[in-house]
């Protein structure tokens, strides 16, 4: 979904190449004896700098509250957001930045986690600690819907880029020693597309602290309703002059249509194809805008006030009616899957007349949620979305 924002995998060989010299360093027997140095992790992007730094010798700092945000078991998907910026501040993001950033006009979410340069056996490699539940709305759809990737990453395991595999030649169940500022031996759990170019490994929250990453290091911004000039902006205001910001907007777009039979890849696709399939005529702005209304302000940690549930945050009694399987999966439809959701939401628009015209669309959105207020505002984020993303 962010697309390859930083260009190059940061896994440096001394001269050698190839994923014969990367596996060999990284079971080489005795090693990941470094130590963090001084020097910063540069992650070159499409015209941007972002730097992760050195983890410091004496850790993060933030190991006992590290330790209880991490679970051991992953938790279903329920969310779906669009990130539009990616944000580095080598030194790690203050309490005030964060607040600051928060009340920029237009964000609706924002993610913060730590990141640094370690070591994979004798290899310098960029990982990033998070936590699973937090971080998964945020990745491309085929690897938040991956429910063993995220299960490892609870569980203590580190996963990795599908490049990262390659290069390093990890074997799944296998363990190695990463070294930050402390050495541990991780079991590697998966590997799938990260979304962010040139980040390695991921960690969860426990793991983080014990390897010492810096903490709060870089963060994920959704702003959708907001143009992307003056956020940058008003965002490199508060981060101030060390601050690195990299755009993820034009990142997200899909670069094929999706032909019949296929799965989509990024939640735009998901959210054109639904609306293409499943109600002609409706805009996929109307279901991205709801899907960022309904699911990714905050609401969706759990069965909503009213009981509503998943990704379109259906109520398991309308779920009953209007919930199908899609694009290609089997069993009974799942509220939480947005594979099944985005599809069914589409499905019970067009029942309510939402590809009849401007007031048969204002007409359906009420009956999805009973408020005039939210009928505007899931028009005009929708609105804002076309400007955005144009087809």
């Amino acid at each position: 979904m962010m697309g390859r924002v930083i260009g190059r995998l940061l896994i440096r060989d001394n001269g050698r190449s190839g994923t014969e010299s990367a596996s060999r360093a990284l079971f080489a027997r005795g090693v990941a004896r470094g130590v963090a140095g001084c020097s910063a992790l540069v992650l070159l992007g499409i015209g941007a700098y972002a730097g992760f730094p050195q983890p410091p010798a004496g850790g993060s700092g933030n190991d006992q509250a590290a330790a209880a945000a991490a679970g051991k078991d992953a938790a279903p998907f329920k969310q779906i957001i669009l990130p539009d910026l990616l944000i580095v501040s080598p030194g790690g993001l203050t309490s005030q930045q964060l607040a600051g950033l928060s009340q920029i006009s237009g964000v609706r979410n924002m993610i913060v986690f730590d990141g640094a340069q370690i070591k994979a056996g004798d290899r310098e490699v960029s990982v990033i600690g998070v936590d699973p539940v937090q971080f998964r709305p945020w990745v491309p759809l085929q690897t938040a819907s991956d429910q063993s990737f995220w299960t490892a990453l609870s569980q203590g395991q580190f996963v990795a880029s599908a490049a990262a595999r390659t290069a390093l030649g990890l074997r799944a169940g296998t363990a190695y020693q990463l070294t930050g500022s402390r050495t541990r031996t991780l079991q590697f759990g998966a590997a799938a597309s990260l979304g962010i170019g040139g980040v390695d490994l991921l960690v969860n929250t426990q793991v983080s602290a014990e390897l010492g990453l810096v903490h709060r290091v870089a963060a994920l911004i959704s702003a959708p309703g907001a143009g992307l000039t003056k956020l940058m902006a008003r965002v490199q205001k508060v981060l101030g002059p060390s601050g690195k910001i990299v755009s993820l907007r034009q990142q997200q777009l899909p670069v094929t249509k999706v032909t019949s039979g296929q799965r989509p890849t990024t939640y735009l696709q998901l959210f054109q194809t639904s609306a293409a399939q499943y109600c002609p005529g409706l805009s996929w702005t109307v279901l991205a805008a709801i899907g960022q209304i309904e699911s990714a302000d905050g609401t969706n940690n759990g069965p909503s006030t009213a009981g509503a549930l998943g990704p379109m945050q259906f109520l398991p009694s309308t779920w009953a009616v209007w919930g199908v399987d899609g694009f290609g999966e089997t069993g009974s439809p799942d509220i939480m899957n947005p594979y099944d959701a985005v599809p069914s939401a589409a499905r019970m628009l067009c029942a309510d007349g939402a590809a009849s015209g401007s007031a048969g669309l204002s007409a359906a959105i009420f009956d999805y949620n009973h408020a005039t207020w939210y009928v505007n505002e899931v028009l005009a984020l929708a609105a804002e979305y076309a400007q955005d993303y144009p087809s």
